[in-house]
């Protein structure tokens, strides 16, 4: 029986978070921990979504799956993908079962921030194809995927830093006509057809980078519609000049091992950031300040409110005493690898199990 295991990174923005929803570009990393996912094959149309605390299932239809229930929330984006590479399918097809590991949290059980949706959409979106043996554009139908999940909002740059690996270079992807077509009957067609994602990838760096979680969970979903509430066209193309030049800063520097130049580009993104609204939480203005008296420089990744700082530090040794730092007061934190994105992995870790036979 056809069968298969996938892993996936999950991301940290660098640079462009919130100026890529605006026409500017953002710099994103793969970043570790990974998460898998296996799929399996079946010859009847049961469609099952495995999660360690539960199980969806469902019977495969030409135009998404027939759920045997409401789908809860944690379901949500697995669910939404499978739904949409059926509609692409466009054809009464067999069933598969995905499993589905969680993403990595804080050890009370909050998420960390790095990119669980996303992650969860390419790996589904990648499963269901594989199973159905279905010519799709994996990134594509993800980007769109984790958009409509999301009411349209978010700009996709976890989805393809998750799918291509690395550090790359993302300007948010037009999903106007992708999104006319998923309610239509045309879907794969209007794949096939759509123009290419605008995504590069960069050189890896030989600057430490450091994860520190500052202590609470954020809601990007909301925290994008509050900040475009509040600012005008022209006050965010504003932001978008300033971001762009400070995140090709940040990646020239990068690419050359310049720890200086990192720190004064990331504390001018910062700055930027912040210049928002409150995305700056109390505890991430402490966490960012302990990193700076030791020698080290960081900014918020993502949306803000919450969630989590990427950190840089100026050698190994650096990284290995701010983790220690940060530690020692009771914050989670810990060294970053760049990843490689979406990718098979032998043996199923154990998620087969999951499945029903």
């Amino acid at each position: 029986m056809m069968q298969r295991t996938l892993s996936a990174p999950g991301k940290l923005f660098l640079s462009g978070e919130y100026a890529v929803l605006w026409g500017g570009v953002a710099r994103i990393a793969a970043v570790g921990p990974r998460t898998a996912a296996h799929v399996r094959a079946r010859v009847d149309r049961e469609v099952a979504i495995a999660l360690e605390d539960g199980k969806l299932a469902g019977q495969t239809t030409p135009l998404g799956v027939l759920w045997a229930e409401e789908v809860p929330e944690r379901f949500h984006f697995a669910a939404r993908a499978v739904d949409l590479v059926l509609r692409a399918v466009g054809r009464q097809v067999p069933g598969f079962g995905i499993a589905l590991e969680p993403s990595p949290g804080a050890p009370d059980g909050r998420k960390l921030g790095m990119g669980g949706s996303a992650r969860a959409v390419v790996l589904a979106t990648e499963a269901a194809r594989y199973a159905l043996d279905a010519p799709l554009d994996t990134l594509k139908l993800s980007l769109l995927t984790h958009a409509l999940a999301q009411g349209g909002k978010g700009s996709g740059g976890d989805v393809a830093a998750i799918f291509a690996g690395g550090i790359v270079r993302y300007r948010r992807y037009d999903l106007t006509a992708l999104t006319r077509a998923s309610t239509g009957s045309d879907l794969a067609g209007a794949l096939r057809n759509a123009p290419p994602v605008e995504l590069s990838r960069l050189p890896d760096t030989r600057i430490p980078l450091v994860y520190a979680f500052a202590g609470q969970s954020a809601s990007t979903r909301f925290l994008i519609g509050e900040v475009e509430q509040r600012w005008t066209e022209l006050e965010r193309q504003r932001f978008v000049g300033r971001s762009d030049s400070l995140g090709q800063q940040l990646e020239t520097a990068l690419a050359k091992g310049d720890f200086a130049t990192v720190a004064e580009s990331t504390a001018g993104l910062q700055e930027l950031l912040a210049s928002l609204g409150p995305l700056e939480t109390e505890e991430m203005k402490r966490l960012l300040a302990l990193t700076r008296s030791i020698g080290c420089a960081g900014k918020m990744s993502g949306a803000g409110g919450g969630d989590g700082c990427v950190l840089f530090a100026p050698d190994v040794e650096g990284a290995q005493a701010l983790i220690e730092s940060l530690k020692s007061r009771g914050i989670l934190a810990f060294p970053l690898t760049i990843e490689a994105g979406l990718r098979g992995e032998s043996g199923d870790r154990g998620l087969g199990r999951w499945l029903p036979g």
